[in-house]
């Protein structure tokens, strides 16, 4: 039985590699995409999401209008150096001109979805931590009938993106980081620490482009120039890199890849001051007995990347003998 998800992003080119990645894989339902503020501007997002939704064939997926900005109430800064502006690296949707969409406001349907799958259903949020943490207040009772929830995020012991110690969804809105993590339940956090070592050879992403010009694949089409445009990105920031760091992708894949994980229990907590330690992710790994008074949650500390590779090639071409040993 294939895993159902409900999909929060804020539409970067790692959430958009990860949503597709879920288009080719039957082990992966996507039950409902809550459509967020953060790499892109939420508007951008909406008509982002309803373009995937058309040229994968998706359309009854519902789609749910997230955060237009964070709880602190500050302007949010997008990142179209890095993904672009519609979040699609250097592709410009074209979008269906019958299909108008607005800025739109039914963030109440996540009950639908969270009522109709209750404990089955799983939350991966791999952008902004806004959406779910108002869900969590607003409809708690609802939000504890989760299954498990997935969210890429932080870094602990580990230099972060958005700050030198923060990452960047707990960073942008730190409040909304700490509430989730001090009240959501099953909880298992994929932080940089290992997200950052979820890159994509350039040879295995030609393989891939390969595979689906071959068979005429629109939606598969689009991976490679967004991994290109992306990856530019990061190489010119640090030219020993190989390739930009797929970081939702690799936390969407957990869900069903557990045993290929370590995780480690340990407490968490996210600072919510607006100096330089704004969304520093607080993890005890002391090796006490008795250890900080914060909420415990899982975080994976390592991952199996071969393992990761050569699913991601068999995930997208069907063919196991395309991997890195090529």
């Amino acid at each position: 039985m294939s895993q159902k998800i409900l999909f929060i992003g804020d539409f970067g080119i790692d959430d958009i590699i990860a949503l597709l990645f879920a288009y080719y894989n039957p082990e992966i339902e996507i039950v409902g995409i809550v459509v967020d503020y953060g790499n892109i501007s939420k508007e951008n997002a909406t008509k982002t999401a309803s373009y995937i939704q058309e040229i994968t064939g998706l359309t009854k997926v519902p789609l749910i209008g997230g955060a237009i900005r964070p709880l602190t109430g500050e302007v949010p800064t997008y990142f179209p150096e890095i993904h672009g502006e519609f979040g699609m690296g250097p592709i410009i949707p074209k979008f269906n001109t019958n299909n108008h969409i607005e800025e739109f406001e039914n963030f109440h349907e996540i009950l639908s979805v969270v009522n109709q799958y209750q404990n089955e259903l799983i939350i991966v949020n791999v952008g902004r931590l806004t959406s779910l943490a108002t869900a969590i207040v607003l409809y708690p009772n609802q939000m504890s009938k989760i299954k498990d929830l997935y969210i890429m995020g932080g870094a602990f012991l580990y230099p972060g993106n958005a700050s030198p110690i923060a990452e960047a969804n707990f960073y942008s809105d730190h409040y909304a980081a700490n509430l989730v993590l001090t009240y959501a339940k099953n909880v298992k956090i994929f932080p940089l620490n290992i997200t950052n070592y979820a890159i994509i050879p350039e040879n295995i992403v030609n393989k891939i482009d390969k595979y689906f010009k071959e068979n005429d694949d629109p939606a598969g089409q689009l991976i490679k120039p967004m991994i290109d445009y992306y990856s530019n990105w990061y190489k010119k920031r640090d030219p020993s890199i190989l390739g930009g760091p797929l970081h939702d992708l690799l936390t969407l894949w957990a869900v069903d890849n557990n045993d290929l994980f370590q995780f480690v229990e340990k407490p968490v907590k996210i600072v919510t001051s607006n100096d330089d330690g704004r969304g520093f992710s607080i993890g005890d790994f002391r090796p006490y007995k008795d250890l900080a008074d914060y909420p415990i949650h899982s975080i994976a500390i390592r991952f199996d990347y071969k393992d990761f590779l050569l699913d991601i090639v068999k995930t997208f071409t069907k063919d196991p003998s395309l991997d890195e040993r090529k």
